[in-house]
Formats: structure tokens, sequence, C-alpha cells
């Protein structure tokens, strides 16, 4: 590809992640979006274009043999609706809610496929998802593989700021919300009576010293509320619960240790419910794959030294399901789930490069 045609397709890029980034889309709320993208995939000649059941986005670039692979992004953010979505462009860099996680990724997926329409290969299927933040479970990339348009031998999950990033390791969670309770009483009148506040912050402070040896696990109570009165022992406690390894056997280990350090903490006269909020399945693909060495060499080809780390994206699902996926970037940024988050413009045209290099040396490799 030139040096014109590059910046060409950057400026088109730009151009559509500022009309997308403008859109609120929390989890759930994604529709508005998805429209906007199965019209441009629409208008750009793209075949198959439609909305699934679930929600996501699909087109298809180009017929081929084999499994197909897949090019992925998210539609949705961590904002809610009523966040103002001001984009703004100041010298090299664009700042919004979401312009690189992962509005500039969506925005881009076109474009690589662009790259890659009249070259011989497999089948290669566009993809926007609904659901990958928080809560959303990883919803929408788990419909698109139980369904799938195609049999998928590859997914590439693009995020719009890891440009340099080769991610083959998906990093598991689950999360809970605890709700503890009891009969409560008057703190000094009852001074012996259970707390569900006392209970709950023993439980806390057994659970996140939890580890499992050999994996890297992340234990973290993100919120808490609870409580009548400054002078009641409490009837009522709430907290939520994330649990993070990067190995399925690990994950599986602490969700056990979870519900052992909270039946051990909680006292008599008191109570523990678990309801589960959600949950991301773990995995990894071996660092020799054919896949992760394309997106390595793709990097290296114009001078990025590819840093290979754990995340948790699109690609867990792909994971679980033994379908190869690594994660990887259209350009660099930072301040990602504030609403000050920004991206940096020169290197799309790079990452519009990478990521279409990594689709042809993996086919390359794979025959």
């Amino acid at each position: 590809m030139s040096s014109v045609q590059a910046t060409r397709l950057a400026d088109h890029v730009l151009t559509r992640t500022k009309e997308l980034a403008v859109i609120p889309a929390p989890s759930g709320g994604e529709a508005e979006r998805a429209t906007l993208v199965a019209d441009w995939w629409r208008a750009d000649g793209w075949s198959e274009v439609s909305i699934d059941a679930t929600g996501n986005v699909w087109a298809r670039v180009r017929d081929g043999d084999g499994g197909a692979v897949v090019l992925a992004a998210h539609l949705d953010t961590v904002f809610p609706a009523d966040l103002p979505h001001d984009v703004r462009q100041e010298g090299g860099r664009l700042f919004g809610p979401g312009v690189g996680d992962d509005s500039v990724a969506v925005a881009s997926l076109s474009s690589a496929g662009a790259q890659l329409r009249e070259q011989r290969g497999r089948p290669l299927w566009l993809l926007a998802t609904v659901g990958e933040e928080g809560l959303g479970n990883l919803r929408g990339i788990i419909g698109a593989l139980e369904v799938p348009r195609a049999p998928i031998d590859a997914v590439l999950a693009v995020e719009g700021n890891y440009l340099g990033r080769v991610s083959a390791v998906g990093v598991g969670s689950l999360r809970w919300r605890v709700t503890v309770s009891g009969g409560g009483g008057h703190a000094w009148e009852a001074a012996d009576a259970p707390s569900a506040v006392h209970a709950a912050a023993d439980m806390i402070a057994g659970i996140v010293r939890l580890a499992v040896t050999g994996a890297r696990t992340a234990v973290n109570v993100g919120r808490v509320g609870g409580g009548e009165a400054i002078n009641a022992r409490a009837r009522a406690c709430w907290f939520e619960l994330d649990i993070r390894a990067d190995d399925p056997a690990a994950l599986e280990a602490l969700e056990s240790d979870a519900g052992a350090a909270l039946a051990a903490a909680t006292p008599v006269g008191i109570e523990a419910a678990i309801e589960d909020l959600g949950r991301r399945p773990a995995g990894a693909l071996d660092p020799s794959h054919a896949l992760v060495r394309a997106a390595a060499s793709a990097l290296e080809a114009v001078g990025i030294t590819p840093a290979f780390i754990a995340t948790s994206t699109d690609a867990n699902a792909a994971h679980a399901r033994g379908i190869p996926a690594v994660a990887v970037g259209i350009t660099t940024g930072g301040d990602e789930h504030t609403p000050r988050e920004w991206i940096d413009i020169a290197p799309i045209a790079d990452g519009l490069s990478v990521l279409a290099a990594t689709v042809t040396r993996f086919e390359e490799a794979r025959g």
C-alpha cells in the first residue's frame, strides 16, 4: 500500500471515529451505533451486511478456502448514555469518551478489509460486537461464535489503543454481588448483636488476600453499600466483587476459595447471599501459534517491538471455544474508561497496515 493510500485510509478512519464516538453506547444500548456501522458497510460494498439477534453487525469482505478469519471490534463503551460524548481534535490527538475503546477500532475494520479484498485467502468477515464491556459479559462475541456466519478459523479482537500489543492470553473473571443481612440492633443497647457491615468487612478482608500460586490473579471489591444509621448495628450490607485470573484452573480455584472465605467469615446471626453478575472465560493461545507470530512480525515490519500482555477482550470467548485468537490494536492512546480518553492520530495508518498484514501473514503460514 502506498503512502498516499495509507494516508487516505487513515483520514477515512478518523472521520468515522468522530462520527461514531459522539453516539452514546453503554452495554445494552448499542443499537444506534450498530445501525450506523451497518450503513457504512453497505455503502462500502460489503456482502451479507446484517445485524444478528444479539445485536452484532456482520459483513462479508470476501470468500475463500478454509475457515474464516474474523476481524472484531466492540460497539459498547463504559459510559452512561447521559454523559456528554463530546469529541475534539487537538494537534495530533483525538479526545473524547470511547474514542480509543473502541470507536477507532470499529471505524478501522472496513478500511482493513479494503486492503485485503483482492487478496486470495480465507473467507474474511467483519464483526462489530455488543456487550464487551463490564457486565456486558462478552454477550455479543459469545452469541456470534454460537451462531457464526461461517466456520471460523481465527479471531482478531481489535482494541483501538493497543497498537504494539499482542495479547494471546485472555484474563478470565467472575463478578459477584454479595448481600449480607442480619437482625441488627441499637449500637449501645444491643452492642453484642451481629452487624451486617462488620461481617461484610471481615468477608472483604479475607477475600482480597486470596491468590493462587503460579498464576497471575487479582481480587477487587469495587463497590460497597449498606447500613441504616451511624448508631445502629446494620441489618444489611452489600459489596461487589471482581475476581480475575489468567488461567482457567486458577480462576476456578479462586472461586472455590472465595466461597469458602465467605462462609468462614459469616458469624451466627448473619446470612450471606451471592448473586452471580457475570463471567468471562480465561484462556490462551500458545506463543508459537501462527496467529501470534503473524501479529508480532507485522508489528516488527513497521518498526514496532511487540509487547506480549494478558488482557480481557472479545478474544476470551474465542479461547473458550478453542478458536485461535489474539487482541491487537490500531493506534496508541491513554486515559481509557475516563471522559479524558484520547488517541494518537498519526499511528492509525501503521495500525491499519499491521492489522491487514497480520491476516496475510497468518494465511501464508497456515496455507
